[in-house]
């Protein structure tokens, strides 16, 4: 390409939720498109970062981040520019799913689930956001949706799954707005069924139903979120956002 509009070279991207899954896959393709990574997890992603820096000769560092902690959550946005030198794209993936009949559901479970999928998108967004004004920059942000905000899975019960999905894809729409004048993009990605750690621990009976309602007849890859996330995040989408992606291989179509 004479221009290569899809490189993320010399961006330092931040992911949450990296240790494992969509955002540890999909961090190591940011960094093949050039980007320095900086991932947040609960857990210790040390070593997926060191594998990142080594395979794709970028720089990448690991924070331990609680993102429903919205202190916390400032303190790191804050160590990581200071490790990375500055921050230009954000990832904001962490979030977890409740396999659980609403009326099954406690108080306590329920605002789990939309604490860390929805509190910790708008922590984080905002918290990278504000980094990003007091520097004078602009920057990109891509929020992790599901197309459960759009349709309701079945033959699961995931009421706070669904409705906290459904928040993030809004939410996304409405930072797009409130931060276009400041040169801030917001967009989203809907993930269908996607084989990760998360959905292999589920009842197979229940994946096999998916599979069988899927017109891919397959479940997604994080490998095939990826293109979409470099698409949002680089030059290739400058005048996109505000945008909810599907990718879902035509589940919500039929």
């Amino acid at each position: 390409m004479k221009r290569d509009i899809f490189s993320l070279k010399g961006k330092v991207a931040l992911v949450t939720g990296g240790n494992q899954g969509i955002g540890k896959v999909v961090a190591g393709y940011l960094a093949d498109a050039g980007a320095h990574i900086v991932i947040f997890d609960l857990n210790d992603a040390s070593a997926v970062a060191e594998a990142i820096a080594k395979e794709y000769g970028v720089q990448a560092a690991a924070l331990v981040v609680d993102v429903t902690d919205p202190q916390a959550v400032e303190e790191a946005i804050q160590k990581a520019a200071g490790i990375m030198g500055t921050l230009d794209l954000l990832f904001n993936n962490a979030g977890i799913c409740l396999h659980k009949p609403a009326l099954e559901v406690s108080p306590q479970e329920w605002l789990k689930v939309i604490d860390v999928n929805l509190n910790g998108i708008y922590y984080v967004a905002t918290a990278f956001a504000r980094y990003l004004v007091a520097h004078g920059k602009t920057g990109n942000v891509v929020n992790t949706a599901s197309m459960s905000g759009t349709i309701v899975n079945i033959p699961q019960g995931q009421a706070s799954y669904n409705a906290s999905k459904a928040a993030v894809a809004h939410l996304s729409k409405s930072l797009a707005v409130e931060w276009a004048p400041l040169g801030i993009r917001v967009n989203s990605i809907s993930p269908g069924y996607i084989r990760t750690e998360m959905t292999g621990t589920v009842r197979k009976d229940w994946q096999d139903y998916w599979v069988s309602t899927i017109p891919f007849r397959r479940m997604g890859t994080p490998e095939e979120l990826a293109g979409a996330v470099i698409y949002l995040l680089s030059d290739a989408s400058t005048y996109t956002s505000g945008h909810d992606m599907i990718i879902d291989g035509c589940f919500t179509v039929v």
